[in-house]
């Protein structure tokens, strides 16, 4: 049975912890989800934040807002989410396992990097992807590949492959992080470019060899808050997401707070949009007759 929450938080930084305070004091149950990876965490020094009377390190800082959460007895697992669904309510996917909540919140920090690759930029909407979900349909009984090495990849992979004719991954010299079961071909050679004339057509590798392919789908890493957001059917503008002044997605019940939403780079920032959202989906819950 999939474990149901009034609100499951993504992302364990300043906005993610900040949220999981106030729902929790207001009485929502509450889980956060992370793999355990915030952009604090880089963070050599701080010293210009409000209240701390001498400098602490990113790692410290995430730690005390770690303590924080448990002490107020959020949940908190760790584990890779790669999408989020809506069917009456929300579903979040894990790579281990399955939640159900009423509000979700995307709090992952910034986009990631895009690959520097030649030819991905040239490409993109001419058999470039970035959202299996979203493009599949156009890629049936056709030959794809899927940019990536981890569990990410995987995942836009086992969407693919009941539609496409074949898919393979390829890691960009790198080892596949995951040994999960699942028969496509993976390459591990090291990409030189993209290449096509109208849409991308084939793929050269550094020992020259060349692969054809009809479509190419980006899953390098983790899924990042846009690929979430994108996934599903949120509004991205200008590679943030787009929310109002209650935090709340063009996803009716879907939040987004701190780096991908834009603006300044702040832990001051992060905080607040996620006291906001925290804030707003209280009194929505509550005030709400039926909520979702």
């Amino acid at each position: 049975m999939i474990n149901m929450y009034d609100v499951i938080i993504i992302g364990s930084g300043p906005a993610g912890i900040s949220t999981a305070l106030y729902t929790k004091r207001g009485g929502l149950t509450t889980l956060i989800i992370s793999k355990g990876i915030s952009s604090l965490q880089k963070a050599q020094k701080i010293g210009n934040y409000y209240g701390i009377d001498k400098e602490l390190s990113g790692e410290q800082l995430y730690k005390i807002g770690l303590d924080q959460a448990k002490k107020l007895e959020v949940e908190i697992v760790e584990d890779e989410v790669t999408q989020i669904i809506y069917e009456n309510e929300f579903k979040v996917i894990t790579v281990n396992s399955e939640y159900a909540a009423k509000k979700v919140v995307i709090a992952t920090g910034a986009n990631r990097k895009m690959p520097t690759i030649k030819g991905i930029k040239q490409y993109e909407g001419k058999g470039v992807s970035y959202c299996a979900v979203c493009d599949a349909f156009f890629f049936r009984n056709k030959d794809v590949a899927v940019l990536g090495d981890g569990n990410y990849a995987i995942h836009e992979a086992e969407i693919l492959k009941p539609v496409a004719k074949s898919v393979t991954i390829m890691t960009n010299g790198k080892k596949m992080t995951e040994n999960r079961n699942l028969d496509v071909d993976v390459l591990e050679d090291e990409i030189r470019e993209f290449r096509g004339t109208d849409k991308i057509n084939e793929v050269e590798f550094k020992n020259n060899k060349i692969k054809k392919i009809d479509g190419l789908f980006v899953a390098e890493g983790i899924a990042t808050s846009i690929d979430l957001a994108r996934k599903i059917g949120a509004v991205i503008e200008e590679n943030n997401i787009k929310v109002d002044e209650n935090m709340e997605t063009t996803v009716k019940g879907l939040y987004a707070c701190g780096d991908c939403t834009g603006g300044i780079l702040q832990i001051s920032k992060a905080v607040y949009e996620g006291t906001k959202a925290g804030l707003s989906i209280i009194c929505l819950l509550y005030t709400s007759p039926s909520p979702r």
